[in-house]
């Protein structure tokens, strides 16, 4: 009993023992983490370093100092390292940028070829024309049934007619033919040709030694019987136009080319096209002609593509959506057009980093080639952009205080500073200019007329209405402001 009693004070006690030393370590370790933090790695301190102070609903500004915002009856958020910044990226978990349907793509190389989409329509071919005329005076003694609009083959009868004046001609050959005179006979023949007979004709009489007053008028192509000038009992005279055909063989495709696209235009190029009948077959045509007087109430340049035709499917009067291509055997760096953020101030597109951070970058752009934009700057060859889902992304980077990256001068031409184009000066006012100009090509701007805000009144001394002047714009958050302009010779 006393043994028992000895075991159990000692089990009592171990136990009050293990409880004070729990207790101790508690008390340590609270007073310890006071008076003795730990040392915190170099890079997580860097990390925890706060920025500046800013409000959530305006990110753009920044504070450098706590406080009440001036926006907002809020207090202004502190902007650690870690969480972002000029050039830090906002971070997002892998597994919510999956949900959010995050899709990036590959910063390539593209070649550099203007890609044009136009419509059109269908015409006739105008150079495929067969003018048929009567070669002598006489009657009509039949005609065909055949009527405008009729697609008539190379050879069909039209008319047949009664020539009084051949049969003293022929009459008069086969005499000759009969005396074996070799030159009076070679007279006679060129007599009977320059009365208007065919050489079949000619042939005919000598073979047969009969006379051949009836000649029967053909068409000497296959086509579309645009006119028919011609009835039976008529009298007709020599050169008198008797019927009009078009062939059919070949069409041509009339383009209308904005004016500020004009210049992609090449003579000779291909040219992809698709009839609104026909959607589902491509076809391949060659642009022929490129008219040099342009459209003044579209101010679009018109292209002439000649298309095949052997099928005779393609009829005038249809319309066509056209494609043209011209490769300049140069290349640029490229992304898909979605990818990009257009503000409207500025071309914005997010640049995916390590890590799941993602940092918006400010980008100038060039032409658009099919479904992707050119990078002119902003961007290196091998990034990753957002092509899908970076308008969250964006958002959350605003909300976050992450401002755009500048964009940094790419291997390929910045855009000007200054937007350029002929003009002729409609109307001024003290601080605007009324111009009708033509087109800025680095804004792909088509010609018009319109006002412009002047960057200085200086600009307009000594100008007058009518007086043709180069002048320079420049883009603004409020619109083009002209801030060059210079007189050229003439008025108008």
């Amino acid at each position: 009993m006393k043994h028992s009693n000895r075991i159990l004070t000692l089990l009592v006690g171990g136990s009050a023992l293990l409880a004070l030393g729990a207790a101790a370590g508690w008390w340590w370790s609270r007073h310890a983490s006071v008076s003795a933090p730990a040392a915190m790695p170099e890079k997580q301190q860097v990390e925890g370093r706060i920025l500046y102070w800013y409000d959530p609903m305006y990110p753009q500004q920044h504070f450098d100092k706590p406080g009440k915002s001036p926006f907002m009856d809020m207090d202004l958020v502190p902007k650690y390292a870690d969480e972002g910044g000029e050039g830090a990226g906002v971070k997002i978990d892998p597994s919510v940028a999956q949900n959010l349907g995050v899709r990036l793509a590959t910063v390539a190389r593209v070649d550099l070829v203007t890609q044009l989409e136009a419509t059109g329509l269908v015409g006739f071919n105008e150079r495929d024309v067969a003018v048929v005329q009567s070669r002598a005076g006489g009657f009509v003694e039949r005609v065909w049934p055949l009527a405008p609009g009729d697609v008539v083959r190379a050879g069909q009868p039209l008319a047949e007619f009664l020539v009084p004046e051949w049969a003293a001609a022929q009459y008069e050959f086969l005499a000759i033919r009969s005396s074996g005179d070799a030159a009076l006979l070679a007279a006679a023949r060129d007599r009977m040709r320059l009365l208007g007979m065919t050489e079949a004709l000619i042939r005919e009489v000598e073979q047969s030694g009969a006379p051949r007053t009836r000649h029967t008028l053909t068409a000497p192509i296959g086509g579309l019987l645009q006119s028919l000038d011609v009835r039976q009992g008529m009298n007709v005279m020599a050169g008198q136009t008797l019927a009009r055909i078009n062939g059919l063989g070949t069409v041509w495709l009339e383009v209308a080319v904005p004016e500020a696209l004009a210049g992609a235009v090449r003579h000779g190029a291909v040219a992809q096209v698709r009839l609104a009948g026909f959607p589902e077959q491509a076809i391949e045509g060659r642009v022929t002609t490129i008219l040099p007087a342009l459209n003044e109430a579209t101010r679009s340049l018109r292209v002439r593509i000649e298309l095949p035709n052997h099928d005779g499917r393609l009829r005038p009067g249809l319309s066509a959506q056209v494609s043209l291509g011209a490769g300049s055997g140069e290349t640029a760096l490229a992304v898909p057009t979605e990818a990009v953020i257009r503000t409207g101030k500025r071309a914005l597109v997010m640049v995916a980093g390590e890590e799941g951070k993602f940092l918006p970058v400010e980008v100038s752009l060039g032409q658009e080639i099919g479904e992707r934009t050119v990078i002119v700057s902003g961007l290196a060859e091998g990034q990753k952009v957002v092509a899908s889902g970076q308008f969250l992304i964006d958002s959350e980077a605003s909300l976050s205080g992450v401002t755009a990256r500048a964009a940094e001068t790419a291997d390929v031409p910045s855009a000007p500073a200054l937007h350029e184009a002929d003009a002729v000066i409609k109307g001024i006012d003290v601080d605007e200019v009324t111009l009708a100009h033509g087109p800025f090509k680095t804004l792909s701007m088509p010609g018009m007329t319109m006002a412009f805000p002047v960057g200085k009144p200086g600009l307009l001394k000594d100008l007058k209405v009518g007086d043709q002047v180069r002048v320079g714009v420049k883009e603004t958050e409020d619109g083009l402001v002209v801030e060059r302009i210079e007189k050229r010779g003439g008025r108008q």
